[in-house]
């Protein structure tokens, strides 16, 4: 059995450029916020195929996969 949660996306807002074409492209996972940052909206899954493709697409190549850490884990 793994124990390990589903990965989520990561943006790293120290690189990002914040010109939206993640939330263009996979609106139901990023979102501009009204200060013009990137945020991932939280879900208990996320779907691999519309990240993948915000991934590619992204100018500043700053949005990843992140394994998150083992359930269970709280640190």
């Amino acid at each position: 059995m793994n124990n390990q949660k589903p990965s989520e996306p990561d943006v790293e807002l120290a690189d990002c450029i914040e010109c939206g074409v993640c939330a263009d492209l996979c609106p139901d996972v990023f979102e501009m916020t009204d200060a013009g940052y990137v945020r991932v909206i939280p879900q208990p899954v996320y779907p691999k195929d519309c990240v993948d493709e915000a991934i590619k697409h992204c100018p500043a190549d700053c949005i990843r996969w992140n394994p998150q850490a083992p359930a269970g884990d709280e640190s």
